[in-house]
C-alpha cells in the first residue's frame, strides 16, 4: 500500500503529538525517581522507511555477547502499584525513622540520657565543695597483710606529694603571680609550648598543615619531649641574643613580653622544670586536657611503676581554668601507698601498670590543690597510685617525666 507525501506527514505530526507529552511526562518522573526508569543505553525508537504494508522494520541486529532490553518487558515488583506523592513521603519518613532507631547506641535503649552521659552545668561549683585531703592515711593493699616493714621500702610520711612555686624555680620574677592571675599569659605560655614541641618533634614533621591545626587545638592532648639539649628539628631557625640555637622559640618569645628580658628562654624554662623530675628521667612531655564537663569514675595506675634512679619523680604544671583560682580539679588525684610498690623486671618499660576495679575509700583520696605558690607538684610513680580528677576543672595540665 502506498501512502502520499501529504499521508505521511500526517502521520509524523500525530507521532510528535503523542510521544512530545509523553517523553515530557517520562523526563519530569525520571527526574523525581530516577530508579523508576532504568532503560538501556541500546535502546532506540525506529521508525518505518516504508516496509510491506506499512509496518516499522525491525531493529538492527545485535551484536554477539550483548543484551538488549527491547525485546525485555519491565515488570513492577509484586504487591507495588502506582505510588502516590503521599505515600512516597510517607515511606520515606519511615524509612530514615528506621534507619535513626537502629544507628542509637545500644546503652541508650537502658539508660536516659542523663545517667548515660552525666554532663555537669558547673562544674566549677562541684569541686570547690571538695576538699584536699592532704593529710589522708597511706592505703594499703589487701595482700600486703598487716606487717610490711620487713616485705619492702616504708615511704617516709610527707614525701608522697609535694608542692613547688614557680617563684621557687624562677625567683626574682613574681612568676607566680603574674602566672596564676593572667589568663592571657597562661593561654600564651601554654601555646607556644605546644607549636614549639610540635614543630620540632620528629613523628610531626611532613603531617599536613589541616592535621597540624588539629592537633594544636586547646581542647586536645599533645605529646613530645621537654629535652632541648639533643638535636631537635627545627631548632636552628630560632636563635636567643648570643648565637645560641634555640628549639622553643616561640614560648621565649611569650616569656620576655610577660616577665621582661631578664625571663628565661623557652629552652630554659622546659630544662629548668625537666630538672625536677630528678635522675634519669625519661624526658617525657604530655600536655593533658581530660574530660572536663562531666564526672566520671577514678581509674587509679602508675604511669611505669618505676623510679630509675631513686630520685625519678614526676613532675605536674597546672594551667588553672580561671584567675586567682585556689582550689582542687587542676592536678591528678592521687593515693598514698604505705610501701614502694615496683613494677616486676618482667613488665614492659614505659607502660602503665593499670587496677581495673579498685575500689578505693573517699578517705584515702589526696586531691592536691592548686594555688598561687602551688603551681607544681612532684611525687615519685612508686609512692602512689594515681587518677585523672574524678571531675576536672582546668586548661589543662603539663606531665614532665
Amino acid at each position: 500500500m502506498m501512502f502520499s507525501a501529504t499521508t505521511i506527514l500526517s502521520y509524523i505530526c500525530i507521532a510528535n503529538f503523542v510521544i512530545g507529552p509523553v517523553s515530557c511526562f517520562l523526563q519530569s518522573d525520571l527526574r523525581r525517581n530516577p530508579r523508576a526508569f532504568a532503560v538501556s543505553a541500546t535502546t532506540r525508537l525506529h521508525l518505518s522507511d516504508g516496509g510491506e504494508q506499512g509496518m516499522p522494520t525491525s531493529p538492527p541486529p545485535r551484536r554477539a555477547g550483548r543484551r538488549s532490553t527491547v525485546d525485555r518487558v519491565r515488570r513492577p515488583p509484586p504487591n507495588r502499584g502506582p505510588m502516590s506523592s503521599t505515600s512516597r513521603s510517607s515511606r520515606n519518613a519511615t524509612s530514615s525513622a528506621s534507619r535513626r532507631k537502629q544507628q542509637r547506641a545500644p546503652h541508650q535503649f537502658d539508660h536516659t540520657k542523663a545517667d548515660a552521659r552525666p554532663f555537669l552545668d558547673d562544674p566549677a561549683a562541684y569541686v570547690k565543695h571538695q576538699r584536699s585531703n592532704a593529710d589522708a592515711p597511706c592505703y594499703t593493699f589487701p595482700e600486703e597483710g598487716e606487717d610490711v616493714s620487713e616485705k619492702t621500702t616504708i615511704i617516709p610520711d610527707g614525701s608522697h606529694f609535694v608542692s613547688v612555686s614557680l617563684d621557687e624555680v624562677f625567683p626574682g620574677l613574681d612568676f607566680s603571680h603574674k602566672f596564676c592571675s593572667t589568663k592571657e599569659f597562661r593561654d600564651a605560655l601554654r601555646s607556644s609550648m605546644r607549636e614549639d614541641v610540635f614543630d620540632s618533634t620528629p613523628a610531626y614533621a611532613g603531617m599536613s598543615e589541616k592535621a597540624r591545626k588539629m592537633l594544636l587545638l586547646p581542647d586536645s592532648s599533645l605529646q613530645g619531649s621537654w629535652n632541648c639539649k639533643q638535636g631537635i628539628v627545627g631548632a636552628a631557625d630560632n636563635n636567643d641574643e648570643g648565637g645560641e640555637k634555640l628549639r622553643m622559640g616561640k614560648l621565649t618569645g611569650v616569656l620576655k613580653k610577660y616577665l621582661g628580658e631578664n625571663g628565661p628562654t623557652g629552652d630554659e624554662f622546659m630544662e629548668t622544670i625537666g630538672k625536677l623530675c630528678g635522675s634519669k628521667p625519661s624526658t617525657h612531655w604530655i600536655d593533658i586536657v581530660g574530660i572536663t564537663d562531666r564526672k566520671i569514675s577514678h581509674s587509679w595506675h602508675q604511669d611505669t611503676g618505676r623510679s630509675p634512679g631513686g630520685d625519678t619523680r614526676t613532675v605536674l604544671l597546672g594551667f588553672p581554668a580561671e584567675d586567682n583560682y585556689d582550689g582542687v580539679g587542676v592536678f591528678s588525684h592521687g593515693v598514698k601507698l604505705m610501701c614502694e610498690r615496683v613494677a616486676t623486671e618482667d613488665h614492659p618499660p614505659n607502660e602503665p601498670i593499670i587496677y581495673p576495679g579498685l575500689d578505693v575509700d573517699d578517705k584515702y583520696i589526696v586531691k592536691p590543690k592548686f594555688a598561687e605558690g602551688s603551681e607544681i607538684i612532684m611525687f615519685r610513680d612508686i609512692d602512689s597510685l594515681h587518677s585523672a580528677p574524678d571531675v576536672a576543672y582546668r586548661a589543662s595540665v603539663m606531665r614532665f617525666m
